[in-house]
């Protein structure tokens, strides 16, 4: 990406449930923000609550907007959110088009997880299981923030019902009633690319074997992760990335819906370790360019 192709407005990266700027220094964005940097685009790497609804995280995301474009001078930013991100994203583009050029869904959970919805059933907030779950998650979240060194905010509120219930269908399906923007009017299909004065794009990836199992992912715990929650699909049982489904994750024009990579892989993570033929960060140089091209 040359500094001709650069967007026109600062890009926003929103990460997911247990989302991250940088552990002590390990980023969240692995690779991304370089590589979207020596192309000559403005690149914020955003924290929210890593457990939350993503209504306030889409509050909080909205807050850190204004300072972004107080600081910038830009009239708008292009967004672009992995996993949980993608809805806190949605709801910021929802609620003030006015400040949001684009959406761009990574991996997004915009027609809910069936790994949330196994959860759901299976470890009931009520129920011992579900209270274990609940007490690790606190943990894991109180760990990565004493790790954190890319924020320096206030502390952000935890309510981990709320964020469960944000990625389940049903949490997912009463969302989309509220903010419908972008979203497919058939399972599978595309959505509409501009709403509001607002572009959407989205692209996810799905577990292939030979490829997302193969090569540098046999050392990515992660990878191995994401093959044991794949287990927890129905609908799209051998058409995820572990987390989220391939139609599910479907928002305004479908960029590409089975690239060989996890739900980690996708932005990089386990430091770069991917399968073969996958590329994660080429993807966000090109859809770059691609924002410069549609004038965003």
């Amino acid at each position: 990406m040359s500094q001709g192709t650069a967007p026109r407005y600062p890009l926003v990266l929103v990460p997911g449930m247990l989302g991250f700027v940088r552990l002590l220094l390990y980023p969240y964005w692995y690779g991304i923000i370089a590589a979207l940097r020596r192309g000559g685009a403005t690149v914020f790497a955003v924290q929210v609550s890593p457990l939350n609804s993503s209504e306030v995280r889409g509050e909080q995301l909205l807050a850190r907007i204004d300072e972004i474009l107080r600081e910038t001078g830009a009239e708008k930013v292009n967004l672009i959110g992995h996993s949980q991100g993608s809805l806190t994203a949605r709801y910021a583009a929802a609620m003030r088009p006015d400040r949001v050029a684009s959406v761009t869904s990574v991996a997004g959970p915009n027609h809910g997880s069936e790994l949330a919805d196994y959860l759901e059933k299976h470890y009931p907030a009520d129920s011992a299981k579900g209270r274990l779950l609940s007490v690790l998650l606190r943990l894991i979240g109180a760990l990565m923030s004493l790790l954190e060194t890319g924020y320096r905010g206030p502390k952000l509120p935890v309510d981990i019902p709320a964020s469960h219930q944000s990625l389940t269908t049903a949490g997912v399906a009463l969302f989309n009633q509220r903010f419908p923007q972008g979203l497919p009017l058939t399972w599978g299909g595309q959505g509409p690319e501009l709403v509001n004065g607002v572009r959407y794009y989205s692209w996810s990836g799905t577990l292939q074997p030979g490829k997302t199992d193969r090569g540098r992912n046999l050392i990515d715990g992660t990878n191995r992760s994401c093959r044991l929650f794949a287990r927890t699909f129905v609908r799209e049982a051998g058409h995820c990335d572990g987390m989220v489904g391939r139609y599910s994750s479907h928002l305004g024009t479908v960029i590409g819906d089975e690239y060989p990579l996890d739900h980690f892989d996708i932005v990089n993570q386990s430091l770069g370790l991917v399968g073969k033929g996958a590329e994660p960060i080429r993807l966000f140089v090109e859809h770059a360019a691609r924002l410069q091209a549609a004038g965003v």
